[in-house]
């Protein structure tokens, strides 16, 4: 195994039972008390994943997710969130977070979510076609681009998932348990509400009019399709 996580997680309550949970399970574990520290941390790096509290000292969680985009930074980010803070988890989403999970949590979820994540990062889909020119869209799977009208488009690691998956089923109907299957790597019985939080991301990123898409169209009480 020997993957290495960013823990971001002020509370040495949750950190130090957590981070010594992860080295048993063998990976390799590196902890920041405060938002400025892991900001640090992420860029100096490398990791595999990042484990990043919304609430910190310093330097909130959702500014670090943002900054670590915004500075090319892509490894995978599961926030923690408290059960409180709904709007948090929509808007960590946003701002590229891969994957959030509410407080209190149990640990044993935490590591399948992390395992699809890393599973996720390493072992990606790459199609015989690796360029796609949609309109305005110019989709690069192998180098894990995406321009608009010459403008490339930021995409957080786990939505450009998403729409290579969409790209690569082009016109099938794909329900939300079969992307939260094949692109989280969840069981059908995970809430299927991140699929629909990042397939608005890529609408408003991709569409011309996101509130009348027309490349991700839902099949009302199925899921989605993607017209290509």
């Amino acid at each position: 195994m020997n993957e290495r996580i960013l823990l971001v997680e002020d509370e040495e309550a949750l950190a130090i039972p957590l981070s010594d949970r992860l080295r048993r399970e063998g990976y390799l574990v590196q902890i920041a008390a405060d938002g400025e520290t892991g900001y640090a941390q992420a860029l100096a790096g490398p990791f595999d994943l990042i484990l990043l509290d919304v609430m910190l000292p310093g330097k909130s969680g959702l500014n670090v997710c943002r900054d670590l985009r915004q500075r090319g930074i892509s490894t995978p980010i599961l926030m923690l969130t408290a059960l409180t803070q709904t709007d948090d988890k929509v808007i960590g989403l946003r701002l590229g977070a891969d994957d959030y999970l509410a407080k209190p949590f149990d640990q044993a979820e935490l590591l399948a979510r992390m395992e699809a994540l890393l599973r996720r990062a390493v072992t990606p889909h790459i199609s015989a076609e690796t360029v796609h020119q949609i309109g305005a869209l110019r989709i690069d799977l192998r180098r894990a681009e995406v321009f608009r009208d010459g403008q490339k488009v930021p995409l957080s690691a786990r939505e450009f998932e998403l729409l290579q998956y969409f790209v690569e089923h082009t016109g099938a109907l794909l329900t939300r348990e079969e992307l939260l299957r094949d692109v989280w790597g969840y069981k059908a019985s995970t809430s299927t509400r991140t699929v629909d939080v990042h397939v608005g991301w890529l609408r408003q990123k991709l569409e011309d009019d996101p509130k009348h898409p027309k490349l991700i169209v839902t099949s009302i009480g199925m899921g989605y399709r993607f017209t290509g």
